[in-house]
C-alpha cells in the first residue's frame, strides 16, 4: 500500500496499544516505525528488474520483522525509561506495527515475500488497489483526532473504530475478489477456454469494479466485472507472444526472475527491435507501470541480444479520462469501455504514445 496508509495504520495500532501511557507520542512512534520495511527502496539491486522483484523481500519478511520486534523490545526495556506497561505488551505492539505492513501489502497485486528467505512465491492476494481511500480514511481520521484530542477515552475509541472499519473493508474486498473470479470462470466456461492461469484485481481506488485476466498461451483475455453486473463479463482477446519471447529470452536471468515473481502473467511486445515484457498484474489495461526491455535486435545481427542491465520502459502519463470512464462503468453496466483500444498503446514505441 501507499506510504500514507502504512503510516496511519501503524499510528493507530500503537495508539490503541500504548496510547494511554505514551499519549500522542504513540501515534508518532507507530507511524514512523510502520514505514521501516519500505526503506529497502533505497537499495540498488543492480537493474530495474532486480529492484522490482527484490523489493518487499527481506525487509517484508515476517521472520525478519518478528526478530526485529523482539530485539527492539529487549533494547527498549534495557536502555529505555521505565514504563508502566509490560514488556510483553511492548513486544506485541512492535510486532503488530511492523508485521501489519507486509501483511497489508500482500493484499495488493504487487507481490510480497512474507516468508523470505524461504524460496516461496510472493504473496499477492490482489483484493485491494495500492491506493484505496475507503481503507485509508478511517485510519487517517483516527490519527488526526488522536493528535488533536489526545489518547484518553475518546481518542482511544477513535483508534479502535478506525482499525475496525478499515479491517471490515479489507475483509469485504475478499468478497469482491470471489465475485469477480466466479464471474470470470463462468465466462471462460461459456467460451470453452481452458486458461493456464487467471488473475483478478480491483480497478484503481475502489473495490466495486474489477479487472479480470485469463492467460491462454500466446494470448490472454481481459474483462471488467462490477458488483452491479447481472451476468459474466465480455472477454477481449489480446496478444501475448509468449512463445516467441521464450525462444528469444532463454537463458535470461531477468526473464526467469520476472516469470517467478509475476506467476508468468506477462505480455511481450517487439517494439523498435526490443522485446518488452509487461507485468499484466499491476495498473490498468494499457497502463502498466512495470515494463522492461529484456532483449534487443542489433542492426546486422541475426540473433537478438539479451540486455544484461535492464531499465524501466517509459510509461506515458496516466489518462484521467480513463479513470472517469471506469467510474461510470462501475455504476452503469451498459457503459461501454473498449479494452482493445486501451491496450493498443502497449505495442507502440514511447514517442507514439497518446
Amino acid at each position: 500500500m501507499d506510504s500514507v496508509t502504512q503510516i496511519v495504520l501503524g499510528a493507530s495500532i500503537q495508539g490503541a496499544m500504548l496510547g494511554r501511557w505514551q499519549g500522542r507520542k504513540a501515534l508518532v512512534y507507530g507511524g514512523l516505525l510502520a514505514t521501516l520495511p519500505d526503506m529497502d527502496v533505497l537499495l540498488d539491486y543492480g537493474d530495474a528488474v532486480a529492484d522490482m522483484t527484490y523489493h518487499r523481500g527481506f525487509s517484508h519478511s515476517l521472520f525478519v520483522l518478528a526478530a526485529l520486534a523482539t530485539a527492539m523490545a529487549l533494547l527498549i526495556r534495557r536502555f529505555g525509561p521505565p514504563a508502566a506497561y509490560s514488556g510483553r505488551r511492548l513486544w506485541l505492539t512492535l510486532l503488530l506495527v511492523l508485521c501489519t505492513h507486509p501483511l497489508l501489502d500482500s493484499f495488493t497485486s504487487y507481490g510480497t515475500q512474507l516468508l523470505w528467505p524461504l524460496d516461496t512465491p510472493p504473496v499477492a492476494i490482489s483484493s485491494i488497489f495500492i491506493i484505496d481511500p475507503l481503507y485509508t480514511l478511517p485510519l487517517l481520521a483516527a490519527m488526526l483526532v488522536g493528535l488533536c484530542l489526545g489518547l484518553r477515552r475518546s481518542g482511544l475509541r477513535w483508534q479502535y473504530t478506525g482499525l475496525a472499519l478499515s479491517s471490515v473493508y479489507l475483509a469485504s474486498s475478499l468478497g469482491g475478489k470471489w465475485m469477480a473470479e466466479s464471474q470470470l470462470q463462468q465466462a471462460l466456461q461459456e467460451r470453452g477456454i481452458e486458461a493456464q492461469s487467471t488473475f483478478s484485481s480491483p480497478t484503481p481506488f475502489n473495490t466495486l469494479l474489477w479487472r479480470v485476466v485469463a492467460i491462454d498461451g500466446d494470448q490472454y483475455y481481459e474483462g471488467l466485472v462490477s458488483w452491479l453486473d447481472s451476468g459474466p463479463p465480455q472477454l477481449v482477446a489480446l496478444p501475448r507472444q509468449a512463445s516467441a519471447a521464450d525462444a528469444v529470452l532463454a537463458g535470461s536471468t531477468q526473464y526467469e526472475r520476472l516469470r517467478w515473481f509475476t506467476g508468468d502473467r506477462l505480455r511481450f511486445d517487439l517494439i523498435d527491435q526490443q522485446w518488452v515484457a509487461t507485468d499484466l498484474r499491476l495498473g490498468m489495461t494499457g497502463y502498466h507501470p512495470f515494463r522492461f526491455a529484456l532483449a534487443e535486435q542489433a542492426p546486422g545481427s541475426a540473433k537478438p541480444r539479451v540486455i544484461e542491465h535492464t531499465q524501466l520502459w517509459p510509461t506515458p502519463p496516466a489518462d484521467l479520462s480513463s479513470l472517469r470512464a471506469l467510474g461510470a462503468r462501475a455504476l452503469d453496466t451498459h457503459y461501454a469501455i473498449s479494452l482493445s483500444d486501451l491496450a493498443a498503446p502497449l505495442s507502440r514505441p514511447p514517442h507514439q504514445q497518446p
